[in-house]
């Protein structure tokens, strides 16, 4: 389809492989609109995409290349059109206690989560002026609620949120909104995926590490893991990106999925009541109990 006989509008939505990604791709062209879907790495996802209506082009937020290419792809269809929109979906999560995290995979939590997804959106600005474009950045409930052997995730999304709350100030002027999406407790593969990681995290800890934390954090995990098993379908934050990017302005911030209403109320709690919340829901060791059993 060539930019002579597309009158759809246009949409970049990153982390496309599955999940949010993949929802948000399908809802987009339900919607009407012609969707490059950016993949992480070459699999079977791009395969059940519509053909006519989708594009799948290589997005690694970290890799210069891959992000030039893709500025060339969309550049060449779009021509003089611009990019309606762009959908910041890509990231990663890191779990396990902070003393035991390995710096390298922090480092590189935020430098898909944060640093990729402003890579992202310079390359595509230029092309979100010319059609006056959205910007919708997929956050998280814990920007604002951080939670225990979370810390490298919540980190990430808690800075791609504050980036995004400057970005949308900055563009003001020239009319580009900016959005924040903050899902709640969503049912994704990522949920499976978090009980592989936690199991092989506990394994590859250090003696120390696995008697000092071992079965708080394991037990927390089956604990996360199950209510995010009993949380909303990627559908339902990928049609409040679409009605993000539909409204007459673009909204701030939008909280979805399910326990997001109550979720933002807990986060305005005082913090030793919210931390005593915490303690009671994941099952966490009280204050000061570890100390006898120095």
């Amino acid at each position: 389809m060539s930019q002579n006989t597309c009158n759809r509008r246009h949409a970049l939505v990153t982390g496309s492989n599955s999940g949010i990604g993949r929802a948000t791709v399908n809802a987009l062209v339900g919607k009407g609109w012609h969707v490059f879907a950016g993949l992480h790495h070459a699999d079977d996802a791009g395969d059940a995409y519509d053909e006519n209506h989708v594009t799948t082009v290589t997005v690694d937020v970290t890799d210069e290349g891959h992000l030039d290419e893709a500025v060339r792809v969309l550049s060449q269809h779009l021509g003089d059109r611009g990019l309606d929109a762009l959908v910041d979906n890509a990231g990663v999560g890191v779990a396990g206690p902070l003393e035991f995290v390995p710096l390298a995979r922090l480092r590189t939590q935020l430098e898909i989560n944060v640093t990729g997804q402003v890579a992202v959106t310079q390359r595509f600005l230029p092309l979100l002026r010319k059609a006056t474009g959205r910007i919708v950045f997929i956050s998280s409930i814990g920007d604002r609620m951080a939670m225990p052997f979370a810390g490298p995730l919540t980190s990430s999304k808690a800075a791609l949120s504050m980036i995004a709350h400057s970005w949308r100030q900055e563009l003001a002027p020239w009319g580009i909104g900016v959005t924040i999406i903050a899902p709640a407790l969503v049912h994704t593969e990522a949920a499976d995926k978090l009980q592989r990681d936690a199991d092989e995290i506990v394994k590859s800890l250090p003696e120390a590490g696995r008697r000092l934390y071992g079965t708080t954090f394991s037990e927390m995990i089956r604990r996360a893991v199950k209510q995010e098993k009993g949380g909303s379908p990627p559908t339902a934050i990928a049609d409040a990106v679409v009605r993000a990017l539909l409204a007459r302005r673009s909204p701030a911030r939008v909280v979805v999925g399910k326990g997001g209403r109550m979720l933002s109320v807990l986060a305005m709690l005082p913090v030793p009541l919210l931390d005593a919340l915490r303690r009671r829901l994941f099952r966490l060791p009280a204050p000061g109990s570890a100390l006898e059993a120095r």
